[in-house]
């Protein structure tokens, strides 16, 4: 089993090294040594998860970024939101909390949960801006997901709070209707997770702004 998890990770640096020099512009290159300074071992620390993160070039999305977006707030948190993926304004400002979508998301934990937005820690599913505001690809989602499970390994949170469907679908493999599961408190992987619309949804949508106030009461007595 060993053996097969260190060449698994050793074929992850292997990509990373040659989207690397791709990114750079590189078309043809002669053989070249893995650097073997333990990088192709799993991080063992969040602040080596992040380093990873920073430097990842396991996809083209790596071309469309204007950084990887690992994560913002408490490494201690006890809530962890999930968004989807990181947006145009997002990407631009390096900054979880922008536009519209943003400053409403702030107001439903600062003023609805009374917390800090600052104490709690949220990530994407997917680190980097699409390519030309297209969804990203299943691809994509697989060379960036072990960086989001190791990510809630790390900080273990008491509650995880999915923002939309997509979101919700990616971290648990569920696809039935989204309806289904909104605002109900799921046992995964040992955490209290609890799916709601996502802040875009709401400001398309204001007529559901009751029923995420009654989700976020659901988080809040979850906390």
């Amino acid at each position: 089993m060993t053996v097969v998890n260190l060449k698994s990770f050793q074929n992850l640096v292997l990509l990373q090294n040659l989207y690397r020099l791709k990114h750079l512009g590189f078309e043809y290159i002669d053989h070249f040594d893995i650097n073997e300074k333990k990088s192709y071992e799993k991080a063992r620390t969040l602040d080596e998860l992040i380093s990873n993160i920073r430097s990842c070039y396991l996809c083209d999305l790596s071309k469309s970024r204007s950084q990887s977006m690992y994560g913002f707030g408490n490494p201690n948190a006890s809530l962890f939101m999930l968004d989807y993926v990181v947006s145009e304004s997002q990407d631009t400002a390096n900054n979880y909390f922008t536009g519209r979508s943003g400053e409403t998301l702030k107001k439903m934990i600062e003023n609805v949960l009374q917390i800090d937005h600052n104490s709690i820690y949220m990530t994407h599913a997917i680190k980097c801006k699409p390519l030309h505001t297209n969804k990203p690809s299943e691809s994509e989602w697989n060379s960036c997901k072990h960086y989001l499970f190791s990510q809630l390994e790390f900080i273990k949170p008491k509650v995880i709070v999915t923002l939309g469907e997509d979101a919700y679908a990616h971290l648990t493999g569920d696809t039935n209707n989204f309806e289904n599961v909104r605002g109900h408190v799921i046992d995964f992987k040992g955490y209290k997770l609890i799916p709601i619309y996502h802040p875009q949804y709401l400001l398309r949508n204001p007529e559901s702004k009751k029923i995420t106030l009654n989700d976020l009461n659901t988080i809040k007595s979850c906390l």
